[in-house]
């Protein structure tokens, strides 16, 4: 019986497996075309193939019932307003931040959308291919969403609804404010459209608020229900392009490029070139704050535990007190490029021959000479294939004119958000290779932080082979139990990792612009454990539990860096 249902689980992640290889292949040819209808012939295999999937994100995408948890996912990181829209562009970095058009900024996504008329909104793509597989998933999502509406109001072919459809469009077009009572009138109806029940609408109501939208959810609900609508019965069916210049540009690194350019022309301008190098993807105030903080807040680092300190720095309330910190860090050797290239990743430049490192309190050696004195470079997180982009232009030489430059790189240290397999959110993930989904290409390498460097200080580490997902909006169940229980002996899953080591090691194996010795550090902390029930992303936030890994992580490679 044992080795039966074995066999049923294994298949199961096949399919699962075989589903996703299915949407990646399809989603680089609809791009490859031109365009498409999601929800036409041309969008049957992405809805299939994600019907097949049942990704944990999306919760209950198979069952008829809505997905709400799933749905606020995704409109968090969509454009405000992409439910009403019939036609969806996907364009390059076009030229449109000069124009009249507003940008529409995703709250948990950073891209530029503009909504150009009453059906149309284009979505600037500047950070390649995943932003892409991102958008597409969540489009689809969203529109098969929409045809479980559509298929609980029609009555007929002709366009025939139910009442509650009417009383949710009476509601939804009034122009006046609803009063308490008329909300929970709105909202009996629209449960029943879902499938739902009163009190589960009631709980995610505001959830979905928008100050200036206050019954945004019943927005959401009514124009996804209308277009699919119009699918049905007049065929006027949604339609995702992908314009030519977005087409021709993919893939070509310009984006990367031009960053990369700006980057070097202000380390050659602070005269910084020549000195030993440091990258350090992470998120823009952990390096800040474990440099500056004992610096600047004197006071509060004498009273309370450093972790404390970091944690009310990353509560948003708290402007002063990070304003301190920046203003020191801006005094003392922090260079900041705000990012124009369209990657979306912001940088900043540590000199360290300007930090009296003994004022810290990471017992870090005294410094003898300016010229050894390291220079941190700090990136932002980037996005999925976008990380090979970055990395692969920053890694190649500074050239101007005949002479060439290479760079005196001497780490790079990697520091993310992933999912975990076993432990649970906050918990920290030391890979020691990256295998990347949907092939069989594994990325091994040596990663000079270890379990022993974190370990013993409150927070759970673990040590293994990491997967690099094409999306983290794809994974199931199935899928994550195989790569946790096989021999890939897989801990956790995360965007990147196995786009930055493909990049460091063509340059520092085969191309060599840097070192072939480069140090390599990797460190993830967890953000959720999608094998647990209601563990997932769409669960929420990490809130301050993500405080102390960060900085754990942060510390230890800063004391790495200056001890190397």
């Amino acid at each position: 019986m044992s080795s039966m249902i074995k066999k049923h689980e294994r298949t199961r992640a096949q399919e699962s497996s075989n589903a996703i290889e299915r949407m990646y292949i399809t989603m680089r040819h609809l791009f490859n075309r031109g365009f498409y209808k999601p929800m036409g012939v041309s969008g049957e295999t992405l809805r299939e193939a994600l019907l097949v999937l049942r990704p944990e994100i999306y919760g209950s995408i198979a069952d008829e019932k809505a997905e709400l948890e799933g749905l606020l996912y995704v409109i968090d990181r969509l454009p405000h307003g992409i439910e009403e829209c019939r036609f969806i562009n996907l364009t390059s970095d076009e030229g449109y931040k000069d124009s009249h058009f507003e940008p529409i900024i995703p709250p948990k996504r950073r891209r530029n959308c503009y909504r150009i008329d009453d059906e149309q909104m284009n979505i600037e793509i500047t950070r390649g291919r995943s932003e892409i597989y991102d958008i597409l998933t969540h489009l689809t999502f969203l529109f098969v969403e929409s045809h479980k509406i559509s298929k609980r109001v029609l009555i007929d072919e002709n366009g025939a609804t139910t009442r509650d459809w009417q009383k949710l469009e009476a509601a939804v077009l009034t122009k006046k404010k609803l009063t308490q009572k008329e909300r929970e009138i709105a909202i009996t109806h629209t449960a029943n459209i879902l499938g739902r029940t009163f009190k589960e609408l009631s709980t995610v109501y505001n959830v979905f608020a928008l100050p200036s939208k206050p019954e945004r959810l019943l927005h959401i609900v009514y124009w996804l229900g209308k277009l699919a609508i119009e699918e049905v019965v007049s065929n006027n069916k949604r339609t995702v392009t992908f314009s030519p210049v977005l087409r021709e540009r993919l893939g070509h690194h310009i984006h990367g490029e031009m960053w990369s350019n700006t980057i070097k022309e202000t380390l050659k301008n602070e005269d910084l070139l020549e000195r030993p190098i440091h990258i350090i993807s992470a998120n823009l105030h952990s390096v800040m704050n474990t440099l500056y903080a004992p610096i600047a807040l004197k006071a509060e680092t004498a009273k309370t535990e450093i972790f404390k300190v970091y944690e009310a720095l990353s509560q948003s309330d708290n402007k002063a007190l990070r304003n301190k910190v920046t203003i020191k860090a801006e005094q003392q050797g922090m260079i900041f490029i705000k990012d124009t290239s369209g990657t979306n990743i912001d940088v900043q430049i540590f000199d360290t021959s300007k930090i009296d490192l003994s004022k810290t309190d990471l017992n870090l050696p005294k410094q003898d000479n300016d010229k050894e004195a390291p220079v941190l470079f700090v990136m932002d997180y980037a996005f999925g294939e976008q990380a090979y982009e970055t990395i692969d232009e920053f890694l190649k030489p500074f050239s101007e004119g005949e002479s060439k430059t290479h760079l005196n790189v001497e780490s790079i240290s990697i520091m993310g958000k992933a999912g975990i397999l076993e432990g649970g959110k906050g918990d920290i993930m030391i890979p020691s290779a990256h295998i990347f989904e949907g092939t069989a290409d594994n990325y091994p390498f040596k990663n000079e932080l270890s379990k022993t460097d974190l370990e013993g200080q409150g927070v759970a580490v673990y040590e293994g082979a990491m997967i690099s997902v094409l999306g983290t909006s794809l994974q199931n169940k199935d899928i994550l139990k195989f790569f946790y229980n096989s021999t890939w002996n897989v801990i956790g899953l995360e965007m990147e990792g196995a786009h930055y080591q493909k990049a460091i090691q063509a340059a520092s194996k085969v191309r060599g612009s840097i070192r072939p010795d480069v140090k390599v550090r990797y460190a993830y902390y967890a953000s959720d454990n999608p094998l647990e029930t209601g563990g997932t992303l769409a669960s929420g936030g990490l809130g301050t539990s993500g405080v102390k890994p960060t900085y754990l992580i942060t510390r230890k490679i800063l004391q790495q860096i200056f001890n190397q």
